[in-house]
């Protein structure tokens, strides 16, 4: 899984412009919905695994979301989708389960980032079949993570 969060990290940082380094602040407090999907940086990741036999449905789920935020016309919607990007893992986990990273940089403060609140939104009341196969496609609750860089191996160091 370290393989893994470290190659999405390098394809999705390629490109970005450094930002200073620094140590990362105290542990944030747990969100008031245990379930939410915030992040307490400008760059985080959320580590999805898929039950194998449900890839398709969950890649479905993901288009459909993809068109919903392509549809939006509201500047805040389209700064969320700007900064998102979910990729598919060519390795599966020792389950086998499909594993999908969502990339979000930069983060946007106090945004859930859960597709299903997302669908709702967008999509004025997604329809049920949808969410249902977003649901039963999961094969555990979403790894979330936050990021503060540590070092940007592209630039020389800045002395403390």
């Amino acid at each position: 899984m370290v393989f893994l969060l470290a190659g999405a990290l390098v394809a999705i940082l390629a490109n970005q412009a450094p930002t200073p380094g620094g140590a990362p602040s105290q542990a944030p407090p747990p969100p008031a919905d245990p379930a939410a999907a915030t992040f307490s940086t400008n760059v985080g990741l959320l580590l999805v695994a898929v039950k194998a036999d449900k890839a398709s449905d969950y890649e479905a789920v993901m288009y459909a979301l993809q068109a919903a935020f392509a549809a939006a016309s509201d500047p805040d919607r389209r700064a969320v989708a700007q900064g998102w990007r979910v990729f598919k893992a060519a390795e599966t986990d020792a389950k086998g389960n499909a594993i999908y990273v969502h990339a979000l940089l930069p983060v946007i403060a106090g945004t859930d980032y859960r597709a299903s609140l997302w669908l709702d939104q967008l999509m004025e009341q997604a329809p049920t079949e949808l969410l249902a196969k977003y649901k039963d496609a999961l094969a555990g609750a979403p790894t979330r993570l936050s990021l503060a860089e540590l070092a940007n191996m592209s630039v020389a160091p800045v002395k403390k």
